[in-house]
């Protein structure tokens, strides 16, 4: 077991789990951590929680202290930086005539890096725009071009389940999800009903795909000829759920009607 403590940082609504490295923490602290950016910011947003090894993402990084009121301190400055960083970038990307529309922006606490997340239709070249923001902030530039899933990662908000995101709370990559998961789970195939707010297919749609495709292995395929409790036709649509199909008579009419695996073609 590992006594770890959630933190997440300004521009972000994703938790990380950090090693609490022997301090005495609660959730509330403001916290520094040392990531691949080098010195940040962040805040605990949870009190320390055992996890197994098990379950633990290796290798799990130590939290370096509680910030003081210095760190506070640079931390509010690099805010208001970055707030005045953000319109500047998208003054000079106007200027060179850059087609980016800026996420965000955010500082490390040590200065480092100033980075900045940006959205475009089309693979951008930035070159003389990091060296433009370069020369202003005497530090080094990271642009980062995301797409549509990755902004909604980094914002957060509320889903059509009226849960918060899972890209933005719990899900660290994005996995394939295909118009075919919906198909199979019989879903309308109206965008706003399988779309999430990124505008993309739901990533929900990809944790229940597996479960489907196993039921169906004992139903009948669309459009099998097939007779059950009196009814005789072809097989047009299937509730896995519920045990039951949809058979179309001779005549177009429509019958749903129980079925089990153990059900006889006749």
């Amino acid at each position: 077991m590992h006594d770890v403590i959630g933190i997440n940082f300004e521009t972000g609504n994703r938790v990380y789990f950090f090693s609490i490295n022997g301090l005495n923490l609660k959730k509330g602290d403001k916290l520094v951590v040392e990531t691949e950016r080098g010195l940040q910011f962040c805040t605990a947003v949870t009190d320390i929680m055992q996890i197994p090894d098990t379950k633990i993402v290796t290798p799990l990084r130590p939290i370096l202290r509680i910030a003081t009121k210095e760190d506070v301190r640079k931390a509010q400055e690099n805010k208001k930086i970055c707030s005045e960083a953000i319109e500047k970038a998208r003054k000079i990307s106007s200027d060179l005539k850059l087609d980016m529309k800026f996420i965000d922006c955010s500082y490390t606490l040590d200065r480092n890096q100033l980075v900045f997340n940006f959205l475009a239709d089309e693979r951008v070249d930035f070159r003389e725009l990091a060296k433009k923001l370069a020369g202003q902030y005497k530090t080094r530039i990271e642009l980062r071009q995301v797409g549509v899933r990755d902004k909604a990662k980094e914002i957060g908000g509320i889903g059509p389940c009226g849960r918060i995101l899972c890209c933005s709370s719990f899900l660290n990559d994005f996995n394939s999800v295909s118009i075919n998961m919906a198909k199979n789970q019989n879903l309308s195939l109206n965008p706003t009903k399988i779309n999430g707010i990124c505008g993309r297919l739901l990533c929900c749609l990809n944790y229940e795909d597996d479960t489907y495709t196993e039921l169906k292995k004992d139903f009948p395929s669309i459009g099998t000829k097939m007779k059950v409790d009196g009814v005789e036709g072809k097989v047009v649509s299937l509730n896995v759920l519920n045990n039951k199909i949809t058979i179309e008579k001779p005549d177009k009419t429509q019958v749903e009607v129980e079925y089990s695996k153990n059900e006889s073609n006749k």
